[in-house]
Parts: structure tokens; sequence; C-alpha cells
């Protein structure tokens, strides 16, 4: 199995860890029902998916 040769500092490993960040995920605000969700996701209001604005999916529609 390969081994290190040469023991790693603790900058050395630190500098090679600052590119892996936590980040907020973008929340993007519907035009049609003001709801807050995720950009390129469909989202539940009111019974209804809405995708850009759009009923995509009415659950009354569904139940009858």
């Amino acid at each position: 199995m390969a081994h290190p040769k040469r023991k790693i500092s603790k900058t050395r490993r630190d500098k090679r860890r600052t590119h892996y960040k936590a980040v907020a995920p973008q929340v993007a605000i519907d035009p049609t029902t003001g709801e807050a969700h995720l950009y390129h996701r469909a989202h539940w209001h009111e019974g209804k998916l809405y995708y850009r604005g759009q009923i995509v999916i009415d659950s009354e529609e569904l139940q009858a």
C-alpha cells in the first residue's frame, strides 16, 4: 500500500482544504404565489404544484 514518505504539516493540510466550503442554497421567490423555493425546483402551494410561476399539477383535478 502507498504511504507518505514525510508527515504533512497542519498548515499544508489546511491549505489543501481551503476550497471545501459550505454554501447556502440559492432561494427564489415565485412570481405567482410569492412562495420561497429552491431554483430549478417545483414547489407545492395550497394543493398545487408550481414551476416557473405556472401550475404543473393541480391536486384537486387528480382527486376528481
